[in-house]
């Protein structure tokens, strides 16, 4: 059976993890693009200027497979992965999460350190809510106005919601159809003499 949906959280969420004088604030975002990133980086940079380390992982896409981490001056696979193997645990997608390192002035040796980011993200993970959402595909579609009236009859079967609509002579929105419902749905549209598809991205 097709999977066709994915879990993620539902909005931004904190969590703290202390030990031998560190702090580690861990931050949970929900990500639908890696550009989104940048931004959020650099706000945490300014929000905690004296922190020594800034260390994330985030995972996009339904399927779960695009992600990156990073271990900011850290030894190697102490941070990025650990915030990257809690993500995978609770599998969730579309999520980063950076944790802000206070030193305590007590080293904390590699075992010290994953378990340190570990617990952060999950505190953070914990704090929030996991949703379910479903994976859809987004289309394009264009038009005559005459058409109108057959396009929005299809819309209004299948309970769609159009986005960037233009009415005019030529028409033309985006359409976001669930993946499991898209032979049907595309197979009505089809039927629609002069009507144009273009498939634009699965999000």
């Amino acid at each position: 059976m097709f999977e066709d949906t994915y879990k993620t959280i539902a909005g931004t969420s904190e969590g703290i993890f202390r030990d031998k004088g560190s702090k580690f604030i861990a931050y949970a975002y929900p990500l639908t693009r890696e550009e989104e990133l940048k931004e959020i980086l650099q706000h945490l940079k300014k929000e905690h200027p004296k922190a020594r380390h800034h260390c994330y992982a985030w995972r996009l896409s339904p399927d779960r497979s695009v992600y990156r981490v990073n271990d900011d001056g850290e030894p190697s696979g102490t941070a990025g992965r650990p915030i990257l193997n809690t993500l995978l645990s609770k599998d969730v997608t579309n999520v980063l999460v950076i944790v802000v390192r206070y030193f305590g002035g007590t080293l904390l040796g590699v075992p010290g350190l994953i378990n340190a980011y570990k617990q952060a993200t999950e505190e953070a993970i914990l704090a929030n809510h996991i949703i379910e959402k479903t994976i859809n595909d987004v289309y394009a579609l264009s038009f005559e106005y005459s058409q109108l009236n057959d396009v929005m009859k299809v819309i209004k079967e299948e309970n769609l919601s159009p986005e960037n609509q233009i009415f005019d002579l030529n028409c033309s929105m985006e359409i976001s159809i669930r993946k499991l419902e898209l032979n049907k749905i595309l197979g009505k549209l089809e039927n629609i003499e002069g009507l144009k598809l273009v498939f634009k991205q699965t999000r």
